[in-house]
This record gives structure tokens, C-alpha cells and sequence, in this order.
């Protein structure tokens, strides 16, 4: 019997990340239909888009109020659509804001939730756990610690291994790739983000310790990594300002990036745990609207905004927030990453670690196995 399968993956990484588990999952069921939010990866594997990833990506509160009208027609229709259409589970990725609303919904109708990489409740807002083990009927995390963070819910939580274990793995024995890094023997790479806020609030910073940089190490030589051809088309106009800066930027070869860079410059987020498995040292960026980052100060429940600092559980990789994201200090630590020094040494011991904490290679089958179970097992 042909099954229904709602998926909704509100971000590039999400999309991402999910792609792989779908395509293990129709490869064993191909007439089971999947249908919701995504973007290229998931249209690659054929499931039907109904709204594009790059249309519901946003940072920050103020630009999530700012285009409320939006979200709101389509988190209505959606809900329409899963009346109508009744399927056998919905696979929510991430996306809490969204995506946690979604599952009561779904709850709600009768609906199975299956949730996977789950949102940093345990960082930000715990009174959101219990609310979770209500709605949401199983919990597939990437991270082991979040098995121990819901030990006592009633929920059904499943560690299945990080997607980018395997991804970064493959990427580490393939062949180099010939990458427009411009002239300079010290490589740096830049991550500045994959969303338009990111953009335009972090790599302008970058920029300038990337400045400072090259007036105490000349041979420095910086190449961007840019998740789509979008976000390439936003940094662009950035460099104007740094024509005498060595500065490229490449698309989707931010692996072979951080593979070739001697050291990173990263914007908080799942950046960090890719930065991480390359092997790349790094410090680690954020800066947002002001109002947004006063709420998330006074929410946070965790020592630390990178996710590599929150998997090795110490601060390993430097971190710039918001004000203290200032070009000179930013340059100084990037130096001691470059140079062979104690600090380098450590952070690469460190980071060698960080894969064996995130589990096996084979996230996504594993991940696969478990909802193609829960889709068999049909409505709750």
C-alpha cells in the first residue's frame, strides 16, 4: 500500500541534511509519496515542493515579524493540505519556530510527528521539552547528548548519528579539487553564512580582520564559501569595498574549502561542526539585530553559542559575539591558528575528536530505517 509522507524543512540545512534519508527511504518504497518544504537537494530526489526553503529561511525575530503575513498563509495552507491529504506521518526538520507549532497541528488531527534534528530547546527554551513529548511521537537527534536531555519526558528519543560525519568523511579521501584561490601561500577560509542577515551582519566583519590580517601576514590569501549561487550573488557586492584584499568566492565547494584553508573564520551554527570534521581550525562569528540578541542573551541555558564548543563541551574554538565581534581581536586569534603554535596544536587535538562523539557514518540509513518503520506502523 502506498504511503503519504509530509515533510517540512524550513532552512538550506535542513533540506540538506533531510535529502539523504528520503532518497534512502524511496529507493526501498518508490510509489510512497513525499510532498512540503524544501528546496534543491530534496527537489533532486523528487519529492514535491510546495514551498521553497529559500522563501521560509529567515534570522532573528525582527525578520521573522517583519514577514509574519507570509508564514502565516503558509502555515495555514499546509495545515489545509494535511487535512486533505491525511498522511501516514509528518517529518518535521529543525525549524522550531515553525515547525513546533506544525506538530501540534498535526497532533491534534491525529497525525504521527516524527521529528528530526531537534531544535536546541535545551539551550534556549526548556519549558518547550514538555510541550514536545506531547506532540511529537518520535525524536531522531544528532547529538548523543540530547538522548540524556529527554530521559525523563516520555518521549521517544533515537540517537541516529550526525549527517555530516559521512559527508565530511568522503570529502576528506576524494580527490582536491582546483579551487580560484587568488595568490598567497596562507589560506583562510570565510564562512559567513547561508542566510541574508548572516550575510549582511557577519561578513562585513570578516572582511575587516580579514584586512588586519593581511597587513601582519601578506601571504594570506581568503576564499569564501557560498552555500548556493544566491548567497554567492549577495556577497558579492561586499568585496567592492576590499579591492586590494585577495578574496574569491567559490559555490558549494565549502568542504574542499575548509580541506585546503589553513585556518576559518565561521558563522555560528552547523558551519562549526562541518569546520569541525574537516579539521579545520577556526573562530567562531555571530553578530544579529540587536533586539534579537537581547532576548537570546537572557534565554540562553548554555555556556556556549558554538554548536563545536557545545559537542566538546569546553570552549575550544574562540568565539566573537555581537559587540566583542571586532575585526582586530578576530585577526589576532586568527593568527595563532595560522602560525604553529600551542593554541593551533590544541584546537587540532581537540577537533579530531569531535567525530568520534557524533556517531556512525551511516546517519541517514539509520535515520531511514526508523521513520520507514514509523510510516508502516501508520496513523497514531
Amino acid at each position: 500500500m502506498s504511503r503519504s509522507l509530509l515533510v517540512v524543512a524550513g532552512e538550506i540545512s535542513g533540506d540538506m541534511h533531510v535529502a539523504p534519508i528520503v532518497e534512502a527511504l524511496q529507493r526501498e518504497n518508490p510509489d510512497w509519496s513525499v510532498w512540503g518544504v524544501g528546496g534543491d537537494a530534496l527537489r533532486r530526489t523528487g519529492m514535491d515542493i510546495l514551498y521553497d526553503v529559500r522563501d521560509m529561511a529567515v534570522l532573528g525575530l525582527y525578520e521573522v515579524l517583519k514577514r509574519y503575513g507570509f508564514f502565516r498563509r503558509v502555515f495555514n495552507d499546509l495545515v489545509r493540505r494535511m487535512e486533505e491529504k491525511r498522511p501516514d506521518a509528518v517529518l518535521l526538520v529543525d525549524y522550531p519556530g515553525f515547525n513546533l507549532r506544525f506538530a501540534r497541528e498535526a497532533h491534534r488531527r491525529g497525525i504521527k510527528v516524527i521529528y528530526y534534528i531537534c531544535p536546541q530547546v535545551w539551550a534556549w527554551h526548556r519549558s518547550r521539552m514538555k510541550r514536545m513529548a506531547q506532540w511529537v511521537d518520535h525524536l531522531l537527534v544528532i547529538f548523543p547528548f540530547e538522548v540524556e536531555v529527554f530521559k525523563d519526558t516520555g518521549l521517544r528519543v533515537d540517537f541516529v548519528g550526525h549527517p555530516l560525519v559521512a559527508a565530511t568523511q568522503r570529502a576528506l579521501v576524494a580527490p582536491a579539487v582546483d579551487l580560484p584561490w587568488p595568490p598567497g601561500d596562507t589560506r583562510v577560509a570565510v564562512l559567513p553564512g547561508s542566510r541574508r542577515q548572516e550575510i549582511e551582519r557577519i561578513l562585513p566583519v570578516m572582511l575587516e580582520a580579514a584586512e588586519r590580517l593581511k597587513q601582519q601576514r601578506p601571504s594570506c590569501t581568503f576564499l569564501i564559501a557560498a552555500p548556493s549561487a544566491r548567497i554567492a550573488a549577495l556577497i558579492e557586492p561586499y568585496l567592492e569595498a576590499h579591492t586590494d584584499l585577495p578574496v574569491a568566492v567559490v559555490q558549494g565547494e565549502t568542504r574542499q574549502v575548509l580541506r585546503q584553508a589553513r585556518a576559518a573564520m565561521v558563522a555560528s551554527g552547523t558551519a562549526t561542526i562541518e569546520t569541525a570534521l574537516m579539521e579545520c581550525p577556526m573562530i567562531v562569528v555571530y553578530k544579529t539585530a540587536p533586539l534579537t540578541y537581547w532576548f537570546g542573551k537572557r534565554l540562553i541555558r548554555v555556556p556556549y553559542l558554538g554548536m563545536v564548543n557545545i559537542v566538546a563541551d569546553k570552549l575550544l574554538c574562540p568565539e566573537f559575539l555581537q559587540e566583542a565581534a571586532m575585526p582586530t581581536a578576530m585577526a589576532a586569534a586568527m593568527q595563532d591558528l595560522i602560525d604553529e603554535t600551542p593554541e593551533r596544536a590544541a584546537m587540532l587535538a581537540g577537533l579530531q575528536g569531535i567525530a568520534a562523539r557524533l556517531g556512525d557514518v551511516d546517519a541517514a540509513a539509520t535515520a531511514a530505517k526508523l521513520i520507514g518503520a514509523d510510516l508502516l506502523e501508520g496513523k497514531t
